[in-house]
């Protein structure tokens, strides 16, 4: 099979995805591009441009760069109204699909405090919403703080990445925000009680302004353990998991966060998708276990605080 012929399958793929996870009642939320190369990424975008002969600096030129930013609202728009081929219904009329994102983990190394990946949110996000307004939109930030509130980057690892958690998800098409969570890898070298330390203010922090700056719900969208991680082993995986869904289920029984996504869940098969912290729940029978559970009770505490 060449590379044409594979592209094509892709739109396909998605639709039975889709269709699949309507069966088993399954939502989506569904990045429509990712920060890093990882499926192409946005350097593929500047590379499309660089190669049409348009003047790029570099990958940031995706955030202001007029021809890159068609380029991405041309593919917004091909995904939010394809017809399903399987089920026959629009994305953008589909109730499988909960919500749209903008970019899983926008990041931007020319501007630290948050300033222009803001500009890029609020075009993007108004555009989007005027072709989709009945889907959900968040932005797909892991929560790292900006300018807008100094205060508030005592909260960061110790770094900025380009994003202001306040500033951005203020934007009123926004109606939600998100915050990921990989300690590993942004305190690397500091204890399993220090990163854990750090989890549970990242969550507070988050939650207290989605709760009352923003007025908004949030989502603790990715979070996980990695197998490449010295000193890895599946208990401490377990244990990790088990804190965090512990902490999520607490808040979540004041009304508070709604919910949490670990990353990521893997089938067999798909060793081609694995970056260690895949969970392939067949292979990995107690971290299966504590991911029942949790949805178990999640599931349970839905219905009794009569959430539709």
């Amino acid at each position: 099979m060449d590379n044409t012929t594979k592209s094509a399958l892709i739109p396909f793929a998605l639709d039975f995805v889709v269709s699949e996870a309507a069966k088993y009642k399954v939502y989506l939320i569904l990045s429509l591009v990712n920060n890093y190369q990882d499926f192409g990424g946005r350097t593929q975008y500047v590379n499309w441009a660089r190669n049409s002969g348009v003047q790029i600096n570099g990958d940031d030129d995706f955030y202001t760069n007029v021809v890159v930013k068609g380029y991405y609202k041309n593919h917004v728009q091909r995904v939010v109204t394809r017809i399903n081929t399987i089920t026959g219904v629009a994305y953008k009329d589909n109730p499988t699909i909960m919500a749209w994102e903008l970019m899983n983990e926008p990041r931007c190394q020319a501007d630290y405090s948050g300033n222009t990946v803001n500009a890029w949110v609020q075009e993007m996000a108004t555009y989007v919403k005027s072709i989709d307004n009945k889907h959900m939109l968040e932005i797909g930030m892991e929560g790292f703080y900006g300018d807008s509130i100094p205060d508030r980057k005592q909260y960061n690892p110790g770094y900025q990445v380009g994003t202001d958690f306040i500033s951005n998800n203020l934007i009123k098409e926004i109606d939600f925000t998100t915050i990921h969570a990989y300690p590993d890898v942004w305190l690397s070298g500091q204890s399993d009680e220090a990163q854990m330390i750090f989890i549970r203010r990242w969550i507070t922090s988050h939650l207290t302004d989605s709760r009352t700056l923003l007025k908004k719900p949030m989502i603790f969208t990715e979070f996980g353990k990695s197998s490449k991680d010295l000193g890895f082993s599946i208990i401490a995986r377990d244990s990790f998991l088990n804190a965090i869904y512990t902490n999520i289920y607490g808040l979540a029984r004041n009304g508070g966060i709604g919910g949490g996504l670990v990353w990521q869940i893997l089938a067999e098969g798909m060793e081609s998708y694995s970056d260690g912290y895949e969970i392939v729940l067949t292979q990995n029978p107690s971290t299966s276990s504590i991911i029942n559970q949790q949805s178990r009770i999640m599931t349970a505490l839905e219905h009794k605080m009569g959430t539709p």
